[in-house]
């Protein structure tokens, strides 16, 4: 004979500590109204949560998964405790919780994409932004080629959740600043006359971040970014007296980035090249 879920669930209590009675003397309560009692107490948490009372809020909802880790508030309660820490700007918290909440739930997809895309978000937000250590492109990638890690994972998993379209914008953003960063390096060789490794920072660059790349397919990207690493790529390309692959380049600049600004100096060199025979 099959026993009701509910059943089930009471006599599991029942047998765990106690939790499903009162006082001496009170009658056990039943699984209903111990997930009316769970959903109080989160909602009740949820009152200073939504107040960015985070202190109290996370100190509400560690009760409710003390006294009521039976029920799905428990759940939801690791989750908040998390975003409250989120909120606090504590990243590495909050992602130490999402992790654990992943490792415990992961039967959960809703919510374990929801706490892998909150990872992801983190991630992005550790990328410092302190104007006292020069440009963006000049600092220690360390952090953003992490986020970008985890950015593209989350949504090679989750093209389509609901927080794949906000992901997918800070992705562009870490797009930008690792290409931005690129020709930086790029420039530097330049102007140093190592042409070859000036190339193989460009092209690192347009392999790899470009839209359409293996690592970044069917993802928006930054077309100005593009345009200018072509441009450069084909400047290298003349310094080394290499006019083929100069006007590969160009060419490539006019064909996928007509809209761009940049396509003016690309007819210029283009035009140089035919003019030379080149």
């Amino acid at each position: 004979m099959r026993v009701p879920p509910a059943v089930v669930l009471a006599l599991a209590l029942a047998g765990a500590g106690g939790l499903l009675c009162g006082c001496a003397g009170e009658a056990p309560k039943t699984a209903l109204g111990y997930t009316e009692d769970a959903k109080r107490a989160y909602d009740a948490a949820m009152e200073s949560y939504n107040a960015h009372d985070w202190i109290e809020a996370q100190t509400l909802m560690r009760e409710v998964k003390r006294k009521y880790s039976y029920s799905k508030y428990a759940r939801l309660a690791e989750l908040r405790i998390a975003d409250a820490d989120y909120e606090q700007e504590k990243y590495p918290d909050a992602i130490r919780e999402y992790k654990d909440f992943i490792h415990a739930h992961r039967s959960d997809a809703e919510d374990v994409a929801y706490a892998r895309a909150r990872i992801a978000e983190s991630t992005y937000q550790e990328i410092p932004e302190s104007t006292l250590v020069g440009a963006p492109e000049e600092r220690d990638q360390a952090s953003v080629v992490d986020a970008y890690k985890e950015l593209t994972s989350y949504l090679s998993d989750y093209p389509d959740a609901k927080q794949s379209p906000h992901v997918r914008e800070l992705l562009g953003q870490v797009v930008a600043r690792l290409v931005r960063h690129e020709l930086y390096v790029a420039n530097f060789y330049l102007a140093r006359d190592n042409y070859a490794a000036a190339v193989a920072r460009i092209q690192y660059a347009l392999h790899n971040y470009a839209p359409g790349s293996p690592m970044r397919r069917g993802e928006a990207g930054d077309a100005d970014l593009d345009a200018e690493a072509l441009l450069l790529l084909g400047k290298t390309y003349l310094k080394m007296h290499k006019w083929g692959d100069a006007r590969q380049a160009f060419e490539a600049l006019l064909h996928d980035h007509g809209q761009s600004p940049l396509v003016i100096p690309a007819r210029g060199y283009l035009q140089q090249l035919s003019e030379q025979g080149a």
